[in-house]
């Protein structure tokens, strides 16, 4: 007895020697480097007014089944001001909805996307202007690069007629021709996505569909139905993860046994990208559209490693889960629109008094958006069956919560 009462002690002597285990071992991911400002500058131009060439870090990319991205690519003056005014507008734009929910004019869900500017604003410079997206309820800046407007965003986001769905629709269901929103059910949107392409597909257009999700939704189920489809039809569809290392209070290291987004496709390829560096992120677009469309090569899934500065809603502070440390640190370190404004600075592109002006004419039109946004009014009750009936067919009358809450107009 004695003896295995020493035995008894020395396991549990032997356990508390040895670190719990609280959570299934994930599979370790390499995180690629997202600095914001490593794309070298081949050698200066004499001539702005022409492309010139730079080279992307080789460690901005890693690939899964396929070649990688050029690291040399061209850029203009014209197209890097472009980049940085939008980036600097989509922000302030973000920044307005922000200071409007904590005001209460703002109501419900509200997710924004500020620290991820390069990754709409490179996608848009890096796929053309008939290519479908469509992606989840952090969508406002890809609903204005799309086609909208910022009055409209911000108008829906307050529920006035203005708004880009009449104030009815809010802030996850915001649409444009080639902007299929703004979808509020995790991982929904991939499938439509993957409908999309097959649409494309089927009417032979020379187009492509890009269906964005976040780390969160990678594990939804549909997400890989949505693969198996489209690699079994080879449809012209680009799955874009958009992995900001958190869902919704969890870390990616917390929810998903394999935190390589890109490589999560089965057979389909997969190419994973800093986030944070809009030409990496332009040149991951492009490269995406040519497998696609040009290549006809079949589905590509596209890991953007980002980082959003917010929680992940209105809702959330966004610090329960990270330290605010962390956070000052990506803004300080790894900001996209501070690696742009680097680029354009020290390769000679623009002063920084310039930059400056495009920073003012940013913050003039999302101020004035917003004014024109709050004085619009809120939509009427004719109004209200419109874009549900047909027109000319719509009830004369609204029900209220009570079946003899009855309303007529």
């Amino acid at each position: 007895m004695a003896s295995l009462a020493r035995a008894r002690l020395a396991g549990r002597l032997a356990s508390a020697s040895r670190p719990a285990v609280f959570a299934p071992a994930t599979l370790r991911a390499r995180w690629i480097q997202t600095s914001a400002d490593t794309t070298q500058l081949h050698e200066s131009p004499s001539d702005f007014s022409q492309p010139f060439k730079v080279k992307i870090h080789e460690d901005s990319f890693r690939a899964h089944n396929c070649e990688m991205p050029e690291l040399d690519v061209d850029v203009t003056k014209d197209e890097l001001l472009t980049m940085y005014s939008q980036m600097q507008t989509m922000r302030r734009m973000e920044m307005a909805a922000d200071a409007l929910y904590k005001a209460k004019l703002i109501r419900g869900f509200c997710h924004l996307a500020i620290g991820q500017e390069a990754v709409s604003v490179g996608l848009e410079h890096g796929i053309h202007k008939d290519d479908l997206v469509i992606t989840g309820y952090r969508c406002h800046p890809f609903a204005v690069l799309r086609g909208g407007t910022i009055v409209g965003v911000l108008g829906e986001l307050l529920g006035r007629q203005c708004g880009m769905s009449h104030g009815k629709g809010g802030s996850m269901h915001i649409f444009t021709p080639t902007f299929f929103g703004g979808n509020g059910i995790v991982g929904a949107q991939v499938p439509v996505g993957a409908g999309l392409a097959f649409a494309l597909k089927y009417r032979q257009k020379d187009n492509c569909s890009f269906a964005l999700y976040g780390d969160g939704a990678s594990n939804q189920g549909q997400v890989f139905e949505a693969f198996n489809m489209a690699k079994l039809w080879n449809l012209p569809c680009v799955f874009v993860c958009e992995n900001n290392k958190y869902g919704m209070g969890t870390s990616a290291e917390r929810s998903s046994m394999n935190t390589e987004y890109f490589k999560r496709g089965d057979k389909i390829p997969g190419i994973q990208v800093n986030g944070m560096d809009i030409i990496a992120t332009r040149q991951a677009a492009a490269y995406a559209r040519k497998w696609t469309v040009d290549d006809k090569r079949g589905p590509l899934l596209v890991e953007f490693v980002t980082y959003r500065y917010g929680g992940h809603s209105m809702s959330d502070p966004g610090t329960t889960y990270r330290s605010r440390e962390e956070v000052q640190r990506m803004r300080s370190t790894q900001d996209p629109i501070r690696g742009l404004q680097r680029y354009i600075e020290e390769w000679g592109v623009a002063s920084e008094q310039e930059l400056k002006a495009l920073d003012k004419k940013a913050k003039q039109e999302v101020d004035e958006a917003v004014e024109i946004a709050k004085a619009s009014p809120e939509p009427s009750m004719e109004d209200f069956w419109k874009d549900v009936y047909y027109k000319g067919t719509e009830p004369p009358f609204l029900r209220g919560r009570e079946r003899e809450e009855v309303h007529y107009y």
